[in-house]
């Protein structure tokens, strides 16, 4: 289902437009679909950070707040705030409070990967903090992720830290993933075409 929102609400021109003009609020429910959906969460965050950012004067929002904060700002600790305020609008949402465990866990994923990506080395008490953990919880959670996500890192707990390994991605790995992406553009506009023929 959410692959299927993320699909209808961002790609199909004439819901993204109703969106933009008469409820731009939708974007909350978009935008959270978006963050919970690990799959496709890389390809399809750069389309929905550009429509946040063309929204963001007329519709504010802790969720897609926290988008911006974390995509475009590289505020780190405006993110932290924002995904706190978020907790309270998912814990109040009715079609959204049972999304709320999944929602927490992939923001702080999503705040670890983009820090690690502007960061080398690491703090786990200050990681900790941007978490909203404590640091035994956050050294714990962290191990987990590096086991399951196959992460380049290594802690080293006398130090305190994580140290990030380099993680060059291929120039044929690149183009994979563009191609992928121009492929899945490419169908989805082929669609839009044939359903205008139709009507």
């Amino acid at each position: 289902g959410r692959d299927l929102i993320i699909e209808l609400l961002l790609y199909q021109k004439q819901y993204l437009n109703a969106i933009q003009t008469t409820c731009p609020w939708i974007l909350r429910y978009l935008s959270t679909a978006v963050v919970i959906n690990k799959s496709s969460r890389r390809n399809v965050m750069l389309d929905l950070v550009k429509v946040i950012q063309e929204e963001s004067y007329t519709c504010r929002d802790p969720i897609t707040s926290f988008i911006e904060d974390l995509y475009v700002n590289f505020d780190f600790d405006s993110a932290q705030q924002k995904l706190r305020r978020c907790e309270t609008v998912l814990a109040t949402d009715f079609f959204l409070v049972a999304c709320l465990k999944d929602f927490i866990e992939n923001s702080r994923l999503m705040i670890f990967e983009t820090f690690c990506r502007i960061h080398q080395c690491i703090s786990i008490s200050m990681l900790a903090e941007k978490l909203n953990m404590d640091a035994t919880e956050a050294e714990r959670w962290i191990v987990n992720l590096i086991r399951q996500a196959k992460l380049d890192a290594k802690i080293d707990s006398q130090q305190g830290h994580v140290v990030m390994g380099t993680q060059t991605t291929s120039p044929y790995q690149q183009l994979i993933e563009k191609t992928k992406a121009l492929s899945f553009r490419s169908q989805m506009l082929q669609l839009n075409v044939e359903k205008k023929k139709k009507a």
